[in-house]
């Protein structure tokens, strides 16, 4: 049976409730907002009684799909003040599946301040224990340490660590991996402070003695295993360029573009990047050998192996994984162009608890605030280690980069709603940039992201239609607990409603997992608006629009105006599919402006047969040619009708 947990931290009561059948599809980010929605004061202070934190599997969770057992944690963001989904790789996720959780959601606050609590998910319930000794305060790494010591290193954990025990705004929630490593993050957000502030500060998963669970339809499941397995091992992208370099091998693309972070977004190249790029990465990690490993799953099944172990010149672990973003924010953007340095770094965010974005972004502005030159690793890690002695800076540090400018008085400060933007220059890559913009999570890179697209990027042309659908088909991967690298290999993803089906012994379509997504789109905009981050929060830092970076040769041109039809959720995806005799095209995917007719969209097609005879089908039945498109409506185009 999948089920919800919830914990009530104010009376510590535990109930249950089964997840209905017709809502098996429901999980990962279409299932943490549509509880955050529905049932958290949209004006409620983040760290205070009436947020509600929510983990959530997605529907293929606890099974061997490769890259499918991504956890999602939402809620209220203390550091963007608006709804947050923040999802991580690691074990979590499969565990709470295998222990029949499809979520859990944490709600109320100690009445009282009281001994930090840990909770338990086990074969025999779930249950609150005191924290060990020497837990408080310690690093993720010992915490991880002490509670493996105490339950076996087979459970999967959630911890945080010092930066969110003091509610610092960029604190994360690590997740440990297959190896008991607690370093794949939920970072962004802040949600560590949200799990702190109920009192708790690690979850563990254990599913140890718990049966495999029957598939409804056990040849195809396994049929579509190996479809799944053939399109990732059979496709470069995953099978070769991930597999070898990680997302490090975006640096390459970054810095072409000239939208590699660099010094405080000043610039978008940086003259150190190939000391530091994925092929650097990758031969670093191989001549060292040891214990570093350039292929590494962050999950069980994972066939694409895009995480890695970096080891020092001895051959000993630093840190896992050495991730694009932690090279761009933590290297580049700060001028520091060492991997071993950058490696302290990323190890020195990861233990204290802290999201490598944000801090990555607050050092360089606190960098060029004139407190440290740029390049100078030192002070950054004492800046970062100094949040376990909560010294002031590296608190202000570990708040992000929002609090650090305004403390500093500074006026380049790489934010949209309170969160630091990824390691994307905006003006480099302008459909990213509308991602950071739009997007109800704030400046997420992982909400929309578009450097792959086939598309001049500093050219504006294009780039909102292309942020609207990339943005579409991030809530539907989120929603399904799919990790996004997937993307380049699996063209059609029908593929994981058959999985789904086949698990379950339903009928859930594309269609359906789509119109999800899109209603989860729409309720993280509306909660937004009721917390108050209306259309004049939907824009990125003012330098951005008004400096040129000197790489990309242009500036982030796309105006409110411009803009409108993703906030206001007026574009949406729709498949259409042509099954004309004299018009054969394979599906795809299209956005039409919301509340659009049957009629209206045909005359768009250009070719007048099909506005005044084409016969559609929406679904199992002929549309009338006054029927509104809704999100996630398939159209298909049967056959041309003579006459009037």
């Amino acid at each position: 049976m999948h089920r919800m947990l919830r914990l009530d931290m104010t009376t510590r009561q535990i109930t249950e409730t089964p997840l209905p059948r017709e809502e098996l599809l429901l999980g990962g980010r279409a299932l943490t907002s549509r509880v955050v929605f529905q049932e958290v004061p949209p004006t409620c202070h983040p760290l205070g009684p009436r947020n509600k934190l929510v983990f959530a599997a997605g529907p293929l969770a606890g099974t061997l799909v490769s890259s499918a057992n991504r956890l999602s944690i939402g809620g209220k963001s203390p550091l963007t003040g608006g709804i947050k989904e923040s999802n991580a790789g690691g074990m979590v996720a499969y565990k709470l599946a295998r222990l029949g959780i499809r979520a859990l959601v944490i709600e109320g606050k100690p009445p009282a301040p009281g001994p930090w609590q840990v909770l338990v998910l086990d074969a025999q319930g779930a249950r609150l224990e005191q924290a060990p000794a020497g837990f408080a305060g310690a690093g993720v790494y010992r915490k991880a340490h002490i509670l493996a010591a105490r339950h076996g290193r087979h459970a999967a954990l959630a911890l945080v660590g010092p930066a969110a025990e003091q509610m610092l705004l960029a604190a994360g929630i690590a997740c440990t991996d297959p190896e008991g490593n607690p370093a794949r993050y939920s970072g962004r957000g802040g949600l560590g402070a949200v799990l702190a502030s109920k009192g708790i500060l690690g979850l563990i998963v254990d599913d140890s003695s718990v049966p495999r669970e029957a598939l409804a339809d056990a040849p195809a499941f396994a049929s579509g295993l190996k479809r799944i397995a053939a399109l990732v091992n059979g496709t470069p992208q995953t099978a070769e360029v991930f597999r070898k370099y990680g997302t490090a091998a975006m640096m390459v693309t970054t810095n072409t573009l000239g939208a590699l972070p660099t010094r405080n977004f000043s610039r978008g190249t940086f003259e150190g990047a190939s000391a530091i790029d994925g092929n650097a990465l990758y031969e670093t990690i191989v001549a060292r050998g040891g214990q570093g490993d350039p292929s590494h799953a962050c999950m069980r099944g994972c066939l694409i192996r895009c995480s890695n172990v970096f080891a020092d010149k001895d051959g000993k672990a630093v840190v896992s994984p050495m991730e694009y973003e932690n090279l761009g924010m933590l290297g580049s953007n700060c001028g520091i162009g060492d991997l071993d340095d950058i490696a302290r770094l990323n190890h020195a965010c990861n233990d204290m608890g802290v999201d490598t974005i944000d801090t990555g972004a607050a050092l360089a502005v606190a960098m060029e605030a004139g407190l440290a030159p740029f390049g100078d690793a030192a002070f950054a890690e004492k800046a970062i280690t100094g949040i376990a002695r909560g010294e002031v800076l590296s608190k202000l540090i570990g708040s992000g980069a929002e609090i650090t400018g305004k403390v500093l008085g500074q006026y380049r400060v790489p934010t949209a709603k309170g969160q630091s933007l990824a390691a994307y220059d905006p003006r480099g890559i302008k459909g990213t940039g509308a991602t950071y913009a739009t997007s109800p999570m704030g400046a997420d890179h992982t909400a929309g992201n578009t450097p792959r697209a086939q598309i001049r990027h500093n050219d504006k042309t294009g780039q909102v239609e292309l942020s609207a659908n990339a943005q579409a088909g991030a809530a539907l991967y989120d929603a399904l607990g799919l990790c996004v690298m997937l993307m380049g290999a699996i063209k059609d993803p029908a593929l994981f409603m058959d999985l789904v089906n086949a698990r379950f012994g339903t009928a859930f379509t594309l269609e359906e997992a789509r119109l999800m997504a899109a209603r989860t789109l729409e309720q993280e905009r509306a909660f937004n608006r009721n917390a108050g981050l209306g259309e004049s929060a939907d824009r990125i830092a003012e330098f951005f629009y008004v400096e040129e970076n000197p790489d990309s040769r242009s500036i982030f041109d796309l105006t409110h105006a411009d803009l409108t039809p993703i906030t206001r959720g007026s574009l949406i995806p729709v498949t259409v599919e042509s099954r004309l005799v004299w018009r054969k095209e394979p599906p795809r995917q299209v956005l039409i402006p919301q509340g659009t007719l049957v009629r209206d969209f045909l005359a768009t097609l250009g070719e007048p047969e099909l506005r005044d005879h084409a016969l559609v089908a929406m679904g199992t039945a002929v549309c009338a040619p006054d029927r509104t498109i809704l999100p996630g409506d398939a159209l298909i185009l049967l056959s041309v009708v003579s006459g009037g």
